[in-house]
């Protein structure tokens, strides 16, 4: 199969928006013999068509959300297992602990972040909803991230984003880990204002400004 056939069978999957069938394309491109570097490739370069689209109003939040879990379900599933049989590993970018502040149970947002960035390279340890200040704080100590990413979508529960770095500050921690905010009421102005180092508007956004933090620039 050449890199163009399996290309379009995956995005063909992909936007069929059914997890089951992306499973199903993918376990018959990897028994068909393609490189599973290839595929997570593959992967990462349809999903940021889709994420494009959806900025375009083409699509769906919904179908955003399903692609991105169905892509994330596939490459843990299936491709992952198949890098390690090879005896490499799957290079990552970084990785990046997430997580709804206290107080506050959306989590679509987070949820398409968490996909995006999963499949753009980035290993990624979602700690859900509701998540408590102290969790967050034990996960920079267990995890080691590059980065911490703290979404609120209410004005209430935003103010839990301080309280995070406040305590990563106490628990010396603060300079271990570069912390992004996002949400609904969140700023560019509120992130400076609680010490973050950066604020994503969106989740495209949110991905870029995370492979900046991890190059440094």
């Amino acid at each position: 199969m050449s890199h163009g056939e399996m290309e379009k069978k995956i995005k063909d999957a992909l936007y069929t928006f059914d997890s089951e069938e992306v499973l199903k394309v993918t376990k018959e491109i990897l028994d068909e013999g393609a490189k599973p570097i290839d595929v997570i490739n593959v992967f990462s370069k349809a999903l940021e068509e889709i994420g494009q689209k959806f900025e375009n109003g083409e699509l769906w939040l919904t179908e955003l959300i399903f692609a991105g879990e169905a892509a994330r379900k596939a490459i843990m599933e299936l491709v992952e297992p198949k890098l390690r049989e090879t005896g490499t590993k799957r290079e990552v970018l970084g990785k990046v602990v997430l997580g709804t502040v206290a107080g506050d149970i959306h989590d679509i947002g987070k949820n398409i972040v968490a996909a995006l960035l999963f499949a753009s390279g980035f290993e990624v340890i979602d700690l859900g909803k509701d998540v408590p200040v102290e969790r967050f704080v034990e996960a920079v100590k267990e995890y080691k991230p590059d980065i911490l990413g703290l979404s609120a979508l209410m004005t209430t529960t935003m103010l839990v984003q301080k309280d995070v770095i406040e305590a990563l500050k106490k628990a010396g921690l603060r300079d271990k880990v570069k912390v992004i905010v996002g949400g609904a009421p969140t700023s560019r102005e509120w992130a400076r204002e609680i010490g973050a180092d950066a604020h994503a508007a969106d989740a495209t956004e949110g991905v870029e400004i995370c492979k900046k933090l991890v190059k440094g620039s």
